[in-house]
């Protein structure tokens, strides 16, 4: 256990931020779920639907820290790709 007063508010804030990021990640994922369900199903309408919702949280994970920028840029390649494949 921390000792100190800024150890203390130290573990509040770690707390907060963990929480914060893992909410944040949950999210990215669910889109990304979303877009790997349509692409599964051959629907490419909904695909790229699915996929233009899920590009501006991927780019929100990368300004808030959550996600590398190379990461979300692979991610996205790689969808877009495969829907254009469709």
């Amino acid at each position: 256990m921390a000792n100190t007063k800024s150890a203390q508010k130290r573990i509040r804030q770690t707390e907060k931020r963990y929480v914060r990021n893992r909410d944040r990640i949950s999210r990215i994922r669910t889109f990304l779920r979303k877009v790997e369900n349509a692409i599964g199903s051959g629907n490419g309408a909904e695909a790229k639907a699915a996929f233009q919702n899920a590009m501006p949280e991927l780019h929100r994970g990368v300004t808030k820290g959550v996600l590398h920028k190379r990461t979300a840029a692979r991610k996205l390649s790689r969808l877009a790709a495969r829907i254009k494949a469709l």
